[in-house]
C-alpha cells in the first residue's frame, strides 16, 4: 500500500504513465478502447462517492463554522469572495485573450480546416425532429438554467440527475437547520455522519491510488483519436489557456505561501497530492479528501472552514472554467473576424461568469456546451463550441481543475485570517535536534539477536582468557614449560 501511495503521488510516475499511454495509443490505436475503460471505471467510482462526501463534508463544515466567532460575517465573506474569484478569472481570461489574440494569426489553410470541422459537425445533425404533440418548449437561457439548478424543487431529483449546485444548496439548508438544534438532540446523528464521512474519505483515497492507470488509459485514448491537424489549428488557444492557467496557479500558490507564514517548500509539499489529482483525474471532486487533509491537518487552517469551503469550492468556485470560457469566446470571435469592442469585452466577462456557474458539476460535453451561453450573447456560431473544443477539452480539463482547486485554497486562507492554527505542534525533542534511531524487533528477530549476543559474549570471554594467559596474567598451567621439541625446563628449581 505504501508503494502505491508513493507511486500515485509521484509527478515523475504520472508523467511516465502519460508518455507510455500516448505512445501505446499512437502506435496501437485499436488498444485504446479497452484502456479507456479504466478511466471510465475510475470516474464512475469517484462520482459514486463524491456527491455523498460533498453533502456530509458541507454539513460538518457549516456546523463548525457557526461555532466560530462572527459566523454571519464569515459566511457572507465566503460567498462574496467565491463570486469575486470567478469574476476575477473571467476578467483575467478576457484581458489575456485581448493581449495574446488567440486565433488572430492562424493561416488561411488552418482557418479553412476549422471551418470544415464546424460544418462537418453541423452536418452530422441534419435529422429534423418534429413534435407530434404541440410546440416544444423554448430552451431556457443561462440565467434560467442557473436558477433552476441552484434551487431545485425536489432534492431527490437533484440527487438522481447529479445537479451539484442544487445538492449543495439543499445540504446548506439542512446543515443550517441541523446546527440550530441543541447538541443533546443531534449527538447520535453526528456520530453516524462522522462515520459515513470518514468512510467516504477512505474510499476516495483508495480509488485515487489508481490514478497512474487512469492517466495511462486516457493518454492512450486521446493519442489514438486526436487529429494532429486539429491540435495544430487550436494551438494558439491551447497555449494561451494553459499558460494563463499555470500562471494564475502559481499566483495562487504564492498567496497561500505568504498568508500561511510557512516556507514555500512546505506549501508545495502539502498541495502536491491534491494538485496531481486535479491535473490527472478529470474530476473536480476527486481531490476533496486530500485537499481537506492538506489545508487542515498539514497547514493548520480551521477544520470547520476547510470542510465547508473545499466541497463548495469544487462546485461553486469555478475560476478555471471562467478563464476557459472567456478565452473560448475571444478565440471564436477572432477566427470569425469579429472585432471586439469594449461592450463586447464586458459581455464576455459576464457570459463567462454565468457559464462557469452553469457548468458546475457537469461532464465534459455539458461543460463545453455551456460555452454556447457566451457565444450566443456575442451572436457567434454556437456550433463552434462543441465542434472545436470537444476535441481538445481533455487537454484543458486538468489545468482548469487545478486552478479552481488552488483558488479554493486561496479562499480558505483569506477567510481563516485571525483564527488560531490547528496544526499539531512538533514535540520539543524534534525541535532540539534530529530524532534518535529506534530499533523495532519481532519476537523471532529478538530471539535471534539474543542468541547472537550470547555467542559473541562467549567468544569475547574465551578470547580474553587466551590473551591473559599469553601475557602471564592468568594462573600457571603446570610446573614445566616446553621450549621446543625434546627440550623441557623444570620450573620447580626456581621456586
Amino acid at each position: 500500500m505504501g508503494f502505491l501511495k508513493a507511486f500515485a503521488a509521484s509527478p515523475i510516475a504520472i508523467l511516465l504513465c502519460l508518455l507510455a499511454g500516448g505512445f501505446v495509443g499512437w502506435s496501437v490505436p485499436s488498444a485504446s478502447a479497452p484502456l479507456l475503460v479504466l478511466g471510465q471505471v475510475y470516474l464512475s467510482l469517484v462520482n459514486l462517492v463524491s456527491i455523498p462526501l460533498m453533502v456530509v463534508a458541507t454539513f460538518f463544515g457549516l456546523r463548525q463554522v457557526l461555532a466560530l466567532p462572527s459566523p454571519a460575517w464569515r459566511s457572507f465573506f465566503i460567498v462574496a469572495l467565491a463570486i469575486g474569484l470567478v469574476v476575477a478569472g473571467a476578467l483575467a481570461g478576457t484581458a489575456y485573450g485581448v493581449v495574446t489574440g488567440p486565433g488572430q494569426h492562424i493561416s488561411p489553410d488552418e482557418r479553412a480546416y476549422l471551418g470544415s470541422v464546424v460544418q462537418g459537425a453541423d452536418g452530422q445533425a441534419g435529422n429534423v425532429e418534429l413534435s407530434l404533440y404541440g410546440p416544444m418548449d423554448a430552451p431556457s437561457s443561462g440565467l434560467q438554467n442557473l436558477w433552476s439548478t441552484s434551487l431545485p424543487d425536489n432534492f431527490f431529483r437533484a440527487l438522481a440527475m447529479g445537479q451539484s449546485l442544487g445538492i449543495l444548496t439543499c445540504a446548506i439548508l439542512f446543515g443550517l437547520a441541523f446546527a440550530s438544534m441543541p447538541k443533546a438532540a443531534n449527538g447520535a446523528l453526528m456520530g453516524i455522519f462522522d462515520a459515513i464521512y470518514r468512510t467516504f474519505e477512505v474510499i476516495i483515497s483508495r480509488v485515487n491510488l489508481f490514478i497512474p492507470l487512469l492517466a495511462f488509459g486516457i493518454a492512450a485514448d486521446f493519442a489514438a483519436r486526436a487529429e494532429p491537424q486539429t491540435l495544430h489549428a487550436m494551438s494558439s488557444f491551447l497555449t494561451s489557456f494553459i499558460g494563463l492557467a499555470l500562471l494564475l496557479s502559481l499566483l495562487a500558490i504564492c498567496v497561500v505561501w505568504k498568508s500561511s507564514g510557512g516556507t514555500l517548500s512546505h506549501v508545495v509539499r502539502s498541495l502536491k497530492t491534491p494538485a496531481l489529482i486535479s491535473l490527472t483525474s478529470a474530476s473536480s471532486t476527486a481531490s476533496i479528501p486530500d485537499t481537506i487533509r492538506a489545508m487542515s491537518a498539514t497547514m493548520g487552517y480551521s477544520r470547520g472552514i476547510v470542510e465547508l469551503v473545499v466541497p463548495a469550492a469544487s462546485i461553486f468556485v469555478r475560476t478555471g472554467s471562467a478563464v476557459y470560457f472567456a478565452l473560448l469566446a475571444v478565440f471564436v470571435a477572432n477566427i470569425y473576424g469579429h472585432d471586439l469592442a469594449t461592450s463586447d469585452l464586458a459581455v464576455i466577462c459576464l457570459g463567462a461568469t454565468i457559464a462557469a456557474f452553469v457548468s458546475s458539476g457537469s461532464n465534459s460535453i455539458v461543460a463545453v456546451g455551456s460555452g454556447s451561453i457566451v457565444l450566443s450573447m456575442l451572436n457567434l456560431p454556437v456550433e463552434a463550441a462543441l465542434a472545436l473544443f470537444l476535441a481538445v477539452d481533455l487537454i484543458c480539463e486538468g489545468p482548469r481543475n487545478l486552478l479552481s482547486m488552488l483558488c479554493g485554497c486561496v479562499l480558505i486562507v483569506l477567510v481563516c485570517r485571525g483564527l488560531p492554527s490547528e496544526r499539531v505542534a512538533p514535540a520539543p525533542e524534534d525541535e532540539a535536534g534530529p530524532r534518535p534511531v529506534q530499533l523495532v524487533f519481532t519476537k523471532l528477530s529478538a530471539l535471534a539477536a539474543l542468541l547472537i549476543f550470547v555467542i559473541l559474549a562467549a567468544l569475547v570471554t574465551i578470547a580474553g582468557i587466551g590473551v591473559g594467559q599469553r601475557m602471564g596474567l592468568g594462573p600457571p598451567l603446570g610446573n614445566t614449560l616446553v621450549l621446543s621439541r625434546g627440550a623441557v625446563i623444570d620450573n620447580s628449581a626456581y621456586t
